[in-house]
């Protein structure tokens, strides 16, 4: 059956922050052949692609052929005695497949529950939460180049990983169409990660000594469910700035001028600064502008509260950016893609 194309959409329903702007032609595609007839489609010489729209703040309508990954299925590929390797399709949800595998207790992407987005996109940003990052789990990725129409797996080493980034968005932005995920999970003696953040914390709390890859699941949502806005109910993006990682002898100036500044040691000439806390310290924490602001529990996330413009957000985003630049010296890089 041909992929029907739409015109007039409104992308609304599939982008996150909940930003009203319409594509101008809209197709949605849930298999690779589909995909690439679309692709093939020289009337629309426009392409954009859009997946699970958790990573991205629209600021215009889009002109070109909206192509929705609409692509679905998770399957056991290979197991070992203690580990499975399961491939994943692109359009399935991140979190739902965190659930699944639960489910089937297989272990190793627990501390990355309730993160928004798609499969797809995950090694893109190189995701990650609470001391994991899906590098750790990650065997390959099959992607179609959309100029050849030929698949290309890539593996650990093509992706070139690093905090939040990946070739994707380097060396390869823009040119090839994440098809599936294949991801390598403990199917017993898991290995759980307690350490970070207040995941061990919140453990104690609940008195559990022993905990299963499920427990620490289950904390980790109550945590996120406690600091971030539910993008169904209020718009977000999530985190909208990377951690800036700054220099030994920048660091040394700041905590001398900012004596309570929090940092996490890199490497022995660099030292990574939670972003929140720099938007916290100059008071946008919580700051309404009308219809959008910053989040009142996570100066990390900017919100739409009701009908607010993508450009609204992204001079918020601007002004953030300026006001660290000039009180701290430091660049904090946008981790959404702004459209």
């Amino acid at each position: 059956m041909p992929n029907t194309v739409l015109e007039n959409i409104s992308l609304k329903p599939f982008n996150t922050f909940g930003i009203e702007v319409n594509a101008k032609y809209f197709v949605s595609v849930n298999s690779v052949e589909g995909l690439k007839s679309v692709l093939k489609l020289k009337e629309y010489p426009e392409k954009f692609i859009l997946g699970g729209g958790s990573n991205m703040l629209l600021t215009k309508d889009i002109e070109a052929l909206v192509i929705h990954l609409d692509l679905k299925n998770i399957e056991i590929v290979s197991k070992t005695e203690n580990t499975v390797n399961v491939k994943i399709a692109a359009g399935e949800n991140w979190h739902d497949f965190v659930l699944w595998s639960l489910k089937h207790d297989f272990g190793g992407i627990e501390n990355l529950s309730l993160i928004p987005g798609n499969v797809g996109a995950a090694p893109i940003q190189n995701i990650g939460a609470y001391g994991v990052e899906l590098k750790d789990v990650f065997v390959e990725c099959e992607a179609l180049h959309i100029n050849s129409l030929k698949i290309k797996t890539l593996t650990k080493e093509d992706c070139n990983f690093d905090y939040r980034n990946s070739v994707f968005k380097q060396d390869i932005k823009g040119e090839y169409i994440i098809l599936n995920v294949t991801l390598n999970l403990t199917s017993k003696n898991h290995k759980l990660k307690t350490s970070y953040g207040a995941i061990s914390e919140e453990l104690n709390k609940l008195n559990i000594k022993n905990p299963t890859i499920q427990d620490v699941s289950k904390v980790v949502i109550a945590i996120r469910e406690s600091k971030l806005p539910n993008p169904k109910v209020i718009g977000n993006s999530g985190s909208f700035f990377k951690n800036p990682i700054i220099s030994k002898s920048h660091f040394d100036i700041l905590k001398n001028n900012f004596p309570e500044i929090p940092s996490y040691t890199v490497s022995e000439n660099e030292i990574k600064i939670p972003a929140g806390w720099l938007i916290e310290h100059l008071g946008f924490k919580g700051k309404r502008f009308g219809n959008y602001g910053v989040h009142k529990k996570q100066a990390l996330v900017l919100v739409n509260y009701d009908d607010a413009k993508g450009e609204d957000i992204f001079k918020l985003a601007q002004l953030i950016q300026s006001t660290v630049k000039r009180i701290f010296d430091i660049n904090l890089e946008v981790e959404v893609n702004i459209i």
